[in-house]
């Protein structure tokens, strides 16, 4: 049977993360992720997940100077330095808060150089992550919402997980970005799955709950639990108006 996570960095946005938390919890999530906690306090945040009884499944490195286009910074030629302190602050907070993976954001860039950065970044981020105990994720974004981010694809982000060699590094799967751009979505995800660490998903096209839209997620939440899968699903998705009552879709699920 499916279990789910909140994903705070969408759901419950009005409320700072510690009350997002405990409302993920009340609402019935059996554990949550962020994208981007490092204004709010570890002691804040570790006493919400104390009371709730929730894990932290993952967060983000930070994206870089937003108003200025970035949107990550692992893949960047000449920005390296940034990076690995933006790894060096993702792994020190998630192993403070008790996350169990950093999802290393590449960012916007392209080409061979782009490709030997990530690669080295990646590299470092396994040096320091490892010996805590928490994984590493790489995410490929679809070409509608993210059009210059470094990972386009699951057959890329698979392929730098194999050459980059780096053993707690896993696939972040967000069945909304696969199934924007690559097709049957449970096709890629059955041949993905030894390489997968965690699941996301939203309606696709429009990013919002998954009661809607070209994926019929009933059916796709029983397929993941028949090949096995045992984690929390990431319900990443904006929702329309409060949350909580967009939460419909988790009954029959």
């Amino acid at each position: 049977m499916a279990r789910f996570s909140a994903n705070l960095g969408f759901l419950w946005t009005d409320r700072p993360l510690p009350e997002a938390i405990r409302a993920a919890g009340a609402a019935g999530f059996h554990a949550v992720e962020c994208h981007w906690p490092y204004d709010v306090p570890v002691a804040e945040v570790r006493s919400a997940l104390r009371e709730t009884g929730l894990p932290m499944l993952g967060l983000n490195t930070r994206r870089g100077n937003v108003e200025a286009g970035d949107n990550g910074l692992c893949a960047v030629p000449g920005r390296s330095e940034e990076a690995q302190a933006a790894i060096v602050e993702a792994v020190d907070y998630a192993e403070a808060v008790g996350a169990q993976a950093v999802h290393v954001m590449a960012g916007n860039a392209a080409g061979e150089d782009a490709h030997r950065t990530f690669l080295r970044n990646l590299r470092f981020a396994g040096e320091i992550s490892v010996s805590c105990g928490i994984g590493l994720l790489i995410e490929p974004l679809n070409r509608f919402d993210a059009p210059g981010y470094f990972l386009k694809n699951t057959a890329q982000a698979a392929a730098i997980i194999a050459e980059a060699g780096v053993a707690n590094l896993k696939l972040m799967f967000d069945c909304y970005h696969v199934g924007r751009t690559e097709g049957d979505v449970l096709d890629r995800l059955r041949a993905l799955l030894p390489l997968t660490g965690h699941i996301q998903f939203a309606s696709v096209p429009d990013r919002g709950a998954p009661d809607h839209g070209e994926i019929d997620y009933r059916t796709l939440f029983a397929q993941i639990d028949a090949l096995g899968w045992a984690g929390p699903l990431g319900a990443e998705y904006r929702p329309v108006g409060e949350t909580g009552a967009t939460l419909t879709w988790m009954t029959p699920a």
